[in-house]
């Protein structure tokens, strides 16, 4: 028998789980699917953003205590892994409850499929039941990409950065293939609990998206923690070598080999459309794979929307949440909220974290722009002097005519608070001389903007 919903939303990410309670708020039946119990509440909660922020957390704590043999350090590892299995453990079941408590709220664990543009098939553990929604929101956000590498999918040793979650065991030798921000997150706070931490990076260039200046701050601060970058590696096979793993890649023309306890694939996520069956529903997707969406995320059926990584893009869990805030525009709102229409800081969380938003210089000038461009050390902030956190760098970039700031990159200690700040400052329209002069606390990392801008009158 089938049951008839106002909403369907498949996946139980930041975005869905926001509508879902947005419009049970409204009287709305909804349900709301998701394949996983252990992914309620979606990536960031489960296998990404908590999880890893509270190991980097943990890992910061165990290298505070000094010196000490690795069988100390992998104590501190197995302690932080039971931490996070708490932390991750209290959110998904306050998550669920949110929802599941609900009286017009189903919560139903299960893989759902397609059958037309409104009828949804959703295999249970115990049954298949059929949905019917009036509308329906895709929400399944994404997976990782699992390079076509020799033994990657066989051996034991090898994980995603989902799997790399739930090791126990702290790794002495940790290999990493990628060198993009998970991949710098991980290294970053393994290395900092004892591993002897191994970057494989395929382009010959580190950090590509960032300057070459910030780029070399962020490898210089890894290293001296004693995280080993090979640029320009091309991994050929990960081969079982019975109590460790064996890398063997190409550099500068040579085979090399690594011998590890642990391979971490960090080597890209991918929209999470397989199984869906959208054929049926007539969804179209982009070449990239991702659910084709128009600005206010409508997929090419127009009672079907899509949010989160599924649509491709920058794959945040703040953009997901904005995501909601868009289909509650188009909903129930004037429509006016659209994607296009912003430019998100981020930061990664290695040590010191790298905070950014907005251009880069080299992009600036790719754009033809006119531009001033201040740079400041992280040692000469009063704030990073007392904590003992004087690693890495603040750069600015701003128009050489109007003052505009074209974008920013923090390298240091609580970075991931000041980029909000200086995000905040381009939204409002606000130029360099309004940070320049803006009064801060004393003493704070965020008074450093003070001296950055100065530096570009």
């Amino acid at each position: 028998m089938q049951k008839h919903y106002d909403a369907i939303i498949i996946g139980f990410g930041k975005g869905g789980k926001t509508l879902a309670g947005f419009l049970a708020d409204r009287g709305q039946s909804v349900a709301i699917i998701e394949r996983s119990n252990r992914m309620y509440g979606g990536t960031c909660i489960n296998i990404a953003c908590i999880p890893t922020k509270t190991l980097v957390h943990e890992a910061r704590k165990s290298l505070c205590r000094g010196s000490r043999d690795f069988a100390e350090k992998a104590a501190d590892y197995k302690r932080a892994i039971a931490r996070k299995n708490e932390v991750t453990g209290f959110l998904r079941g306050k998550n669920y409850a949110m929802l599941a408590d609900r009286d017009n709220v189903d919560v139903i664990t299960g893989t759902a499929s397609f059958l037309s543009p409104h009828d949804v098939e959703v295999k249970t553990a115990d049954e298949t039941l059929m949905l019917s929604g009036d509308r329906i929101f895709i929400n399944t956000g994404g997976e990782t990409v699992i390079p076509p590498i020799e033994g990657v999918r066989e051996n034991p040793r090898v994980h995603t950065s989902t799997t790399m979650l739930d090791l126990e065991e702290l790794p002495r030798r940790l290999v990493i293939l990628g060198g993009g921000y998970i991949a710098l997150e991980f290294a970053s706070f393994y290395a900092e609990f004892g591993s002897q931490v191994t970057v494989l990076e395929r382009s010959s260039r580190f950090l590509a998206r960032e300057d070459a200046d910030v780029a070399d701050s962020v490898r210089k601060a890894l290293e001296a923690r004693g995280v080993t970058i090979l640029t320009g590696t091309s991994v050929t096979s990960v081969r079982d070598a019975g109590a460790e793993a064996e890398v063997r890649f190409l550099l500068d023309g040579a085979e090399r080999t690594l011998a590890a306890d642990a391979v971490l694939l960090a080597t890209g996520r991918r929209p999470l459309t397989a199984g869906l069956n959208l054929e049926a529903a007539g969804v179209e997707l982009t070449e990239q794979g991702a659910i084709r969406v128009d600005e206010h995320l409508q997929t090419s059926v127009p009672h079907i929307w899509a949010m989160g990584d599924v649509k491709g893009g920058l794959q945040f869990t703040y953009i997901s949440l904005d995501d909601f805030r868009i289909i509650r525009d188009a909903l129930y709102g004037e429509g006016k909220r659209v994607i296009s229409d912003r430019d998100p800081a981020y930061t990664v969380f290695m040590d010191p974290p790298l905070g950014r938003v907005g251009l880069t210089e080299q992009a600036a000038r790719d754009k033809g722009l006119d531009v001033k461009v201040a740079v400041l050390p992280a040692a000469a902030i009063p704030r990073a002097r007392l904590m003992d956190e004087t690693t890495g760098m603040l750069k600015a970039v701003v128009d050489a005519k109007t003052g505009a700031i074209l974008g920013c990159a923090l390298h240091c200690a609580d970075a991931g608070e000041m980029i909000n700040v200086v995000e905040v400052a381009i939204r409002a329209g606000k130029d360099a001389a309004f940070l320049r002069d803006m009064i801060y606390t004393h003493p704070s990392m965020t008074e450093a903007l003070n001296d950055l801008f100065s530096k570009l009158a």
